[in-house]
């Protein structure tokens, strides 16, 4: 519907029909990602509306939304240069990093053509801004691509703040009982996250490959799927002897700093400069120089004493002047920040101590861990497969040799093979080491915090 009140009447009609439904959310987990619908509302209104029952008024202030190309026909994916997508309910803003996409990966580029003729992601849009109410958009058309290659492009824009929303439909055409076969086959692979069986099938979903990059996602941050409802066209405002699919599955999983081995919240922007201030505060002290104190109340906030590992890292001018840290939580927040600028600062081995005259110059960023866990992997090829690009810090030992690289090494070295051969490097072993003998591998993740100027 055109008129504003007539569509927001409706959802809300639809959304009134399945308020009763009763779902079971996973356990100490969040909604990650979501699959919707993008048919006519009279066909697929009433399943697009169960994503009722997981989303609420800002939940979440950026969607990134994958739907497939059906107009155009292109490779790789497709991302608007416009400022707003616009629905009769309103403005909806495309996110700046829509922008950075287009300017800094090869697998997405403006056409124009698509804007004009692709329906996918416009049809689920309003069900969003009514549910979310105010959120951002980077919106993405896809065509024909390498799965891997979009996950883990995609990937590191999945904080705990951002829903991933796939506009899918499944099966088209087929008879009404062997349609519903059919997607119920579909839907049990999609919860299986098997995507080696969802590659091979064909008429499965209009969606699939916005479908495929969600499942392998989903498989490398531990999400958990949810089913939530399924019907199809014959159910509701079409005839039975051609019927097109339609499913709402929800992903639950932990945020970057909220894995099931590590119950953490998050520290907000604010007691990261805290730390920053912490941190410059000691050095200052320490090189005898009069800085800015920090306020002793915001020093007693409960969460700096909890036990995490920690580091600081120095630069200047971009370039790297010190970087301690402690990857087990033994000690306080707050303690490891002082001992870790300290050390960054004057007892880095691969640099002379700080100077006075340097301090001003000198950028800091904070690191707090999570819990480094073993990663299980069979053989090289596996271990790739399991590295979460700029997701995952990496922790390699081999008998007395060891060394890590925070995720943050993941923008100066992208490519999984780069960044462990690297890594081997550190270690004191050779750059190949990862390929043909068994390492102990561990993996953690951080949440990093730079100075504000």
């Amino acid at each position: 519907p055109a008129r504003p009140s007539e569509l927001t009447n409706y959802i809300e009609q639809l959304t009134n029909q399945i308020k009763s439904t009763q779902i079971q959310h996973p356990p100490k987990a969040s909604l990650r990602a979501i699959i919707m619908p993008h048919a006519g509302y009279i066909y697929s209104g009433l399943t697009a509306a169960h994503a009722s029952l997981v989303l609420r008024e800002n939940q979440f202030n950026r969607i990134v939304m994958l739907g497939p190309d059906h107009r155009v026909g292109f490779t790789g994916g497709a991302i608007s240069d416009a400022n707003a997508y616009e629905t009769p309910l309103g403005l909806t803003k495309i996110h700046e990093d829509a922008g950075k996409l287009l300017r800094l990966s090869p697998l997405f580029k403006s056409i124009p053509i698509s804007d004009k003729r692709e329906h996918s992601l416009e049809v689920v849009l309003p069900f969003l801004q009514h549910y979310l109410k105010a959120f951002e958009l980077i919106p993405i058309v896809l065509g024909p691509g390498n799965i891997d290659r979009y996950a883990s492009t995609l990937d590191p824009l999945l904080d705990d703040r951002t829903l991933l929303v796939v506009s899918s439909d499944l099966s088209h055409y087929l008879p009404y009982s062997e349609a519903v076969a059919k997607d119920e086959e579909t839907i049990q692979t999609i919860l299986n996250l098997d995507v080696n069986q969802l590659v091979k099938r064909d008429n499965v979903a209009c969606g699939k490959i916005p479908i495929l990059i969600t499942m392998a996602i989903a498989r490398r941050n531990g999400w958990h799927p949810v089913f939530l409802h399924y019907s199809n066209s014959g159910d509701t405002a079409g005839d039975r002897s051609r019927v097109v699919g339609y499913t709402v599955i929800a992903f639950y999983g932990g945020t970057p700093m909220q894995h099931e081995t590590d119950s953490s919240q998050p520290f907000s922007k604010h007691q990261g400069q805290i730390l920053i201030s912490l941190a410059r505060q000691t050095i200052a002290d320490r090189l005898g120089q009069q800085s800015i104190k920090v306020d002793t109340n915001s020093l007693s906030d409960n969460a700096f004493q909890e036990k995490r590992g920690t580091f600081v890292t120095l630069t200047t001018k971009g370039q790297l002047r010190g970087c301690i840290g402690s990857l087990e939580a033994g000690e306080s927040i707050l303690t490891g920040v002082k001992r870790n600028a300290i050390n960054a600062a004057f007892h880095d081995p691969r640099f002379s101590p700080l100077k006075a005259d340097e301090l001003d110059k000198v950028d800091i960023e904070i690191s707090i861990l999570s819990q480094p866990q073993p990663l299980k992997y069979s053989d090289s090829k596996d271990l790739l497969s399991k590295l979460r690009v700029k997701i995952d810090g990496v922790v390699l030992r081999k008998g007395s040799s060891s060394a890590t690289f925070l995720p943050q090494v993941w923008e100066q070295l992208p490519q999984p093979k780069q960044f462990l051969s690297h890594l081997c490097l550190k270690a004191g072993l050779s750059a190949d080491t990862w390929k043909n003998q068994p390492l102990e591998i561990s993996t953690y993740q951080v949440q990093y915090f730079e100075e504000e100027k």
